[in-house]
């Protein structure tokens, strides 16, 4: 089993990350400090990197599917979930974005950090260039998430997606709106020099 190579903090949580794990940084906290889930949801955190967002889910009483494409992340989360001591409706699942879900499951939250950052294309990546390599546009894998999403979306739920500056938000808000979603900015924070990143959630425009 990987050894831990650095470790984060939530709260009281600890996470030990894995060397081949995407480390916990301002987007993946921006989603936790505004964590919107309750006893008895069911959320899909898709890209569960050392399990943080999961594990913070669980521990208030939902029942949590989390995916990740990495598999040493999804050994790494089971391993924090376990010292953390949230093992409770908890899963955790090999899988790209959806792949690994039922056809017609659907959640009442649904939680993704995508890679975001514009880069040119390798012939072959990391685990840790994955998780944030966005391709030439940056939007690769949130184009094919924002496609599929709402399928999995119970009536009144919620996405929250992290989305940056150097990637073309407006685009995202405008492919929600052609699945009949409506985006709202939850959260957002400025990190000097780089970027914005906003936190974005979604919901059916009926709802």
């Amino acid at each position: 089993m990987p050894s831990p190579s650095k470790t984060a903090f939530h709260g009281d949580f600890v996470f030990r990350i894995y060397e081949d794990v995407y480390e916990p940084a301002e987007d993946t906290f921006l989603l936790a400090d505004n964590l919107e889930v309750k006893t008895g949801d069911s959320v899909l955190d898709i890209g569960t990197g050392c399990g943080i967002l999961a594990i913070l889910a669980a521990a208030r009483g939902s029942n949590v599917i989390a995916t990740d494409l990495n598999p040493c992340a999804v050994l790494c989360a089971r391993e924090n979930a376990r010292s953390n001591q949230v093992l409770t409706g908890l899963h955790f699942i090999r899988g790209d974005l959806f792949q690994p879900i039922r056809k017609k499951q659907a959640f009442d939250v649904i939680l993704f950090n995508p890679p975001y950052l514009p880069v040119k294309p390798k012939e072959s990546n990391s685990w840790i260039e994955a998780a944030w390599s966005g391709g030439i546009s940056g939007r690769e894998t949130t184009d094919r998430f924002t496609h599929q999403a709402c399928e999995y979306l119970k009536a009144n739920g919620s996405i929250f997606l992290i989305q940056s500056t150097l990637s073309g938000i407006e685009k995202t808000i405008s492919m929600f709106a052609k699945e009949n979603m409506k985006s709202t900015v939850a959260a957002k924070q400025e990190c000097p020099f780089f970027e914005t990143l906003i936190l974005l959630q979604v919901k059916h425009s009926e709802s």
